[in-house]
């Protein structure tokens, strides 16, 4: 692709970014929009297996009782075969919403066959016994119609009564006819009292007399559902009666709620922390790599137009844990620039009356399989977040996604036009020493003249690793994993207090409020105030508010922040697909790793790889963190960047090796390394200032997801030069490869066997 070619299209992608970003809007989570999301899960009964079909009409059920609600934009979409999510923007109180989008509504009729059944009655296959609306016993008949049948429900008071309420019924089709043909059955039999019985959900809602002109006109289109109803009772009631009975019950298996203040301040930490972060690491890569280094910054500016345009074209939907992955994807940027400079500064050393355009030209190219592996690696773990999690966390895996692709484009397109423009000027010419490329830089002369042998205690790194390994394991297994509710199930909530109170305070309060078992810490709000958190088992949402007023009484005015519901069995389907997300990522990098370089190689950097995770695992452990669905996200990434680095090292060590076959091999790898660790300093401290910034300004959860990458990224630096490459020195000198080696000639099995011939006979 030529200069020519690659300018016009950085100028066209850059500004469609620009553009789709102005005219469109993103797509907020309920994470960052505040709201509540309801997860159910169909369930079979007898008539009626819950599989894609049911769930599909199930849905659409649901879908009129929610626009029943008056919520603004709700959103209702399948997931997989068996679950319904309900998204309600800007709904704070969900038990309303649970209460009637959850409700099954198995709204049937019946006739009345007796009534005052005497205790210890038998019926017949299809009938009942259910207590009337006074508790009386009835025995009611097969029903006759359900809720399908029903064409509307109006919630109303009669002309004659005041104060009461009243549903009126209008049927449609077969309904009309099912109707008819229970009034007239009802009407014959006298001595049930001409009654007819309507349930919901097999209770008896309403087992009305039948009037005589109702008998007269053969039952007509229409009823009266009278009952001791209030007005929510009733408009409830109608609501449930005019969506329709649902094919097929459901359960509530997850249900969130998020204070819009709460999504505000982690936009703003965010944003902030991405501003902070860029400027920092753009400052950092200016005084390092002079010229280049500022067109690096201002092409690492356009990133952040691309990813986000990117996002809003493909419609995505943008969560917290998202947020944290466009500031994290901004490390990989760097990356990818600090890759191609070292490579230049290399080339310039070298041949330097080439001049500085091929040297940069030329470090693109050879710094571009590197490049590309560690964005596959990156890319392996951002898919697993997004087919294997759930919630927001699957955001996380979009936006990683978008953020890597943004990445490599304007650090290999826009910084290329870029710095190739600006180091091909006259004077950067005439002054290389401007551009940042002429010399290898100060960490790299020092590294050359230190005499630093590595590899030479391989043996001793790999034991170290070893120890770190045993202390991991042991603080799981002394402190134990701290895990979320997420991976446990039960209710997390989360409120701000206008008053300053301790946690000791509030577990009091709850626990006279009859929730001893409560776990109450304090959490960071919206970086003015401290919010405080109650975590307990699996809770009715009636309870949850008892809990808020329990708050109130000694933290003055309250507000419900964060409200999130994890059924038991959802709890653990989500851990065993964290362990399964865990099991796939290594198995994933193992296969590509191994088919870009040697098993030794790949073993070694899949054993290195795991080491990180158990040492960031060992120290949330050790240190009470919780371990849920952000800490996945961040494991996952933690992966993707153990990984990044140990292949931008093995390709150099690949390089050398093939340069340098006849010399000792620790040698030759641990020259490799000596090379590699500018670029592995600058790089990992590119990230450390945006992930730093994100700790600091990112709350309660994005800080975690930050602390867990910054020991990631510092143990995997480690990881890579003392426990990657030590081990992959020692599988090498124990399985040697040679690929000049020809194949030995096979052996004849039968040679021994005279074959009868004469010596010299042609055959």
């Amino acid at each position: 692709m030529s200069t020519r070619t690659r300018a016009l299209l950085a100028l066209f992608v850059v500004g469609a970014a620009i553009a789709v970003a102005y005219f469109q809007p993103a797509k907020l989570g309920l994470d960052l929009e505040g709201g509540t999301q309801i997860v159910l899960e169909t369930k079979s009964t007898e008539r009626v297996e819950a599989d894609a079909e049911s769930t599909d009409r199930a849905l659409e059920v649901l879908r009129g009782r929610v626009d029943a609600l008056g919520v603004s934009e709700p959103t209702l979409a399948r997931s997989g075969e068996k679950r319904i999510i309900v998204e309600l923007p800007g709904l704070q109180d969900p038990r309303e919403a649970a209460e009637v989008i959850g409700k099954t509504a198995q709204l049937t009729f019946h006739e009345v066959l007796q009534q005052d059944v005497p205790q210890g009655t038998e019926p017949e296959k299809g009938q009942q016994v259910v207590p009337d609306e006074t508790g009386a016993p009835i025995l009611l008949a097969a029903s006759a119609l359900d809720g399908n049948g029903v064409k509307d429900a109006v919630a109303t008071t009669p002309q004659d009564g005041v104060g009461q309420w009243v549903v009126n019924v209008d049927f449609a089709g077969e309904g009309r006819s099912g109707w008819r043909e229970l009034v007239g059955s009802a009407c014959a039999n006298a001595e049930a009292g001409q009654r007819i019985a309507i349930l919901l959900d097999d209770e008896v809602i309403s087992s009305p007399g039948i009037v005589p002109d109702l008998c007269a006109s053969g039952g007509g289109n229409e009823t009266s559902i009278t009952g001791s109803f209030t007005q929510t009772e009733a408009e409830d009631l109608a609501v449930l009666i005019k969506g329709g009975a649902l094919p097929v019950p459901v359960d509530v298996i997850e249900q969130r709620t998020v204070g819009p203040t709460l999504g505000k301040a982690a936009i703003d930490a965010s944003i902030e922390a991405a501003i902070i972060g860029i400027a920092l690491t753009g400052l950092f890569i200016v005084f390092v790599y002079r010229l280049v280094g500022l067109m690096a910054t201002v092409a690492l500016a356009t990133y952040a137009a691309i990813s986000y345009g990117l996002l809003v074209w493909l419609g995505a939907t943008l969560t917290l844990p998202g947020l944290a992955g466009f500031v994290l994807a901004i490390g990989l940027a760097i990356d990818a620039n600090v890759l191609v400079f070292e490579r230049a500064r290399e080339e310039y050393a070298e041949r330097q009356s080439g001049g500085l355009s091929p040297a940069l030209s030329t470090g693109f190219s050879k710094a571009w399989s590197a490049i590309l592996d560690s964005n596959v690696t990156t890319l392996l773990a951002a898919a697993l977040l997004f087919f294997l999690a759930s919630g927001p966390v699957k955001g996380f895996g979009v936006t990683l996604s978008i953020g890597v692709v943004a990445s490599m484009f304007s650090a290999l397109i826009v910084a290329r036009v870029l710095a190739e423009w600006s180091v091909a000027r006259k004077y950067v010419a005439n002054h290389p020493g401007s551009s940042g490329l002429a010399g290898t830089g100060r960490i790299r002369q020092w590294i050359e003249t230190s005499g630093l042998n590595l590899m030479r205690r391989s043996g001793t790194w790999i034991v170290i690793t070893v120890l770190v390994a045993v202390v991991s394991v042991g603080g799981i297994l002394v402190r134990g994993l701290n895990l979320g509710v997420e991976f446990t199930g039960g209710r997390l909530l989360e409120f701000s207090t206008s008053k300053t109170v301790t946690p000791d305070t509030v577990r009091e309060a709850v626990g006279e409020a009859g929730f001893p078992q409560a776990v109450v810490q304090a959490s960071s709000g919206d970086g003015e105030s401290e919010n405080v958190t109650v975590r307990l088992d699996k809770i009715t949402n009636d309870e949850a508010v008892e809990i808020e007023q329990a708050v109130s009484t000694v933290a003055g005015d309250v507000t419900k922040e964060r409200d999130e519901l994890i059924g038991p069995s959802l709890g653990e389907e989500l851990r065993n697909k964290a362990l399964i997300a865990f099991a796939i990522a290594v198995l994933a990098q193992m296969l590509y790793l191994a088919w870009r370089f040697r098993w030794t190689w790949a073993a070694s950097a899949v054993i290195s790889m795991s080491s990180v995770v158990l040492t960031v695992v060992g120290a949330f452990a050790w240190w009470g963190k919780p371990i849920d669905g952000v800490f996945l996200a961040a494991i996952l990434s933690v992966i993707g960047l153990a990984v990044n680095d140990t292949i931008v090292v093995f390709d150099r060590i690949r390089e050398h090796t093939g340069e340098n076959r006849k010399r000792p091999l620790r040698e030759v790898v641990n020259e490799a390394i000596l090379q590699t660790i500018p670029r592995t300093i600058n790089t990992g401290l590119g990230a450390m200032f945006i992930l730093a910034a994100l700790a600091f300004l990112g709350g309660d959860s994005l800080t975690d997801f930050a602390i867990a990458l910054l020991i990631g990224l510092g143990v995997g630096i480690l990881s890579t030069i003392f426990t990657a490459s030590a081990l992959a020195v020692v599988l090498e000198e124990r399985w040697p490869h040679d690929p000049d080696r020809q194949k030995a000639k096979p052996i004849d099995p039968y040679a021994h066997i005279d074959d009868g011939r004469a010596d010299g006979a042609v055959v």
